[in-house]
C-alpha cells in the first residue's frame, strides 16, 4: 500500500512539473508576442487544415496591419459589440460571465462564454473553439498572461489583426478588402459595425446577413460613438 501511495505521489509529481513547464512554453510565446506579430494562430492552422482537405492547394486571406492602419471606427464598433468594458477590467467581465452562467444554467449546458477581447484573443492564440471546462480553464490562464505583459492597445492590435471574419478570412485588413474592396483604414462606421456583429460566428454570417444582424449592427453604430479604445 505504502509503495503504492509513493508511485501515486510520483505519477502526480511528473504530471504537475509537465503543467508547468507548459504554462512556462505558452508564457514564452506570450512575451514573445507581446512585441512581434503572430505569422499564424491556432485558429488559423485548424482553419487551413479544414480548407485543404477539399482543395490541397488551398490558402487563407490574411494581412497583418499596425494598429494605426486600421480605422477607429472598427476598433470602436468591435469593443462595442464585444467587450464595451474593455479598457476597464483585467481580461474578464466578471458581470458579463455572471449573464452567461445564468444563461448556461438555464440551457442545461456550456453555451454562453461572456468572453472579453483578451479572452477571444487566448483562445484564437493558442486553443480550440471546443466548448469545456478544461478549455476555459487554460483560456484563463493565458488571458492573465496577455493582460499582465501587454497593453491594452497591443491587445486590440492583435485581435483585429487575427479574428476569423469569413470562410479563410483574418483580420481586419482581409476582411476589409473581402467584403468592401478597401484597406481596413478606410472603413467608416456603417462598414465597421457590420463586421463588427460578425465576429460571433463569421462563417455563418457570411453566408446569411439577414435583418435580425442588420439591427444589431445598427444598435452597435449608435453605441460606438460612446466606445473608448487605446
Amino acid at each position: 500500500m505504502r509503495r503504492a501511495l509513493g508511485w501515486l505521489g510520483r505519477g502526480l509529481a511528473v504530471v504537475v512539473l509537465l503543467l508547468l513547464f507548459w504554462q512556462a512554453v505558452l508564457l514564452t510565446q506570450v512575451v514573445w508576442w507581446s512585441r512581434f506579430d503572430p505569422g499564424s494562430t491556432s485558429f488559423m492552422r485548424m482553419r487551413l487544415a479544414d480548407l485543404r482537405e477539399a482543395d490541397p492547394k488551398a490558402t487563407l486571406r490574411h494581412q497583418w496591419v499596425p494598429y494605426e492602419r486600421i480605422s477607429v471606427h472598427l476598433k470602436r464598433a468591435v469593443v462595442a459589440a464585444e467587450d464595451d468594458r474593455f479598457l476597464d477590467h483585467a481580461g474578464f467581465d466578471w458581470e458579463g460571465i455572471q449573464r452567461a452562467l445564468e444563461r448556461n444554467a438555464e440551457r442545461g449546458r456550456l453555451a454562453a462564454g461572456g468572453s472579453t477581447i483578451s479572452q477571444q484573443l487566448a483562445k484564437n492564440l493558442f486553443l480550440s473553439p471546443s466548448r469545456s471546462w478544461l478549455r476555459k480553464g487554460q483560456e484563463a490562464v493565458i488571458t492573465l498572461m496577455i493582460e499582465t505583459t501587454w497593453s491594452k492597445r497591443r491587445i486590440l492590435e492583435v485581435y483585429l489583426n487575427v479574428a476569423e471574419w469569413g470562410n479563410g478570412v483574418f483580420g481586419a485588413e482581409a476582411a476589409a478588402r473581402h467584403y468592401y474592396g478597401r484597406p481596413a483604414a478606410s472603413l467608416g462606421p456603417g462598414e465597421a459595425a457590420r463586421l463588427a456583429v460578425m465576429l460571433p460566428n463569421p462563417r455563418y454570417y457570411e453566408r446569411n446577413y439577414g435583418p435580425r444582424l442588420a439591427a444589431h449592427a445598427a444598435r452597435v453604430q449608435r453605441r460606438m460613438i460612446h466606445s473608448q479604445v487605446p
